[in-house]
Order: structure tokens, then C-alpha cells, then sequence
């Protein structure tokens, strides 16, 4: 049997991916699912845009690109911190403003969780 990790998933991150296509939100979930059995998908990389310890799926879908950034480290559960519909005018960065967006959530988690 394998040790799962729940995932959890902050409302406006859920919101935001329920409104991604459903082929989409399926091969995302399916990423997921490896994190949470403990692997990481071939779609999933570190994300560089926060300290250690959180990861962003990438996936491209149509001519779209869309995002779900989740981190590991911040209790027993795997937790969704954002979704978005990558809409970047600078190639393969992701936007500053939702970089600082997934920063100050994630800060914010900490605190909670302390």
C-alpha cells in the first residue's frame, strides 16, 4: 500500500483550477498524485521563484500554458498554493506579479502553520 499524502488546497487556488479545461485538470491532478505518493511528475520542477520546497507543474494544453503550484514542506499535507492560466509576454518566466502572489501565500501559510 502506498503512504499518500492528503492534498489540500487554498480556496482561490481551487477556484482557479476548477476553470482550467478538463483534459487539463485531469493530467494535473494525475501530477499530483505522484507528489503525493512521494515522486515527482515528468511535468513538475522545482520552483525557483521561493525558497526550497515547493514545485510547479507546468503543462501545455491547446496553445495554452497553465500553472499549479504546490509545496511540500509546509506540514503532513501536500498543499495547492496557486493555479493560473500562464499569460507571460516574456517567453518562459513566470510573471513577477504572480511570483509575488505565490510568495506572499506561501509566507502567509507559514505563519498559520506555526
Amino acid at each position: 500500500m502506498r503512504n499518500t499524502r492528503p492534498i489540500s488546497w487554498l480556496k482561490a487556488a481551487r477556484k482557479e483550477f476548477e476553470e482550467f479545461p478538463a483534459e487539463a485538470q485531469r493530467e494535473m491532478l494525475s501530477a499530483l498524485t505522484i507528489a503525493a505518493e512521494g515522486g515527482k511528475a515528468d511535468i513538475a520542477k522545482p520552483f525557483k521563484g521561493v525558497d526550497g520546497g515547493a514545485f510547479e507543474i507546468a503543462l501545455k494544453h491547446r496553445g495554452d500554458a497553465f500553472r499549479v503550484i504546490y509545496a511540500v514542506q509546509l506540514g503532513p499535507d501536500l498543499i495547492v498554493v496557486d493555479a493560473f492560466q500562464k499569460k507571460s509576454k516574456s517567453g518562459i518566466k513566470t510573471p513577477k506579479v504572480d511570483v509575488d502572489r505565490i510568495k506572499d501565500r506561501i509566507k502567509r501559510l507559514k505563519e498559520a502553520l506555526r
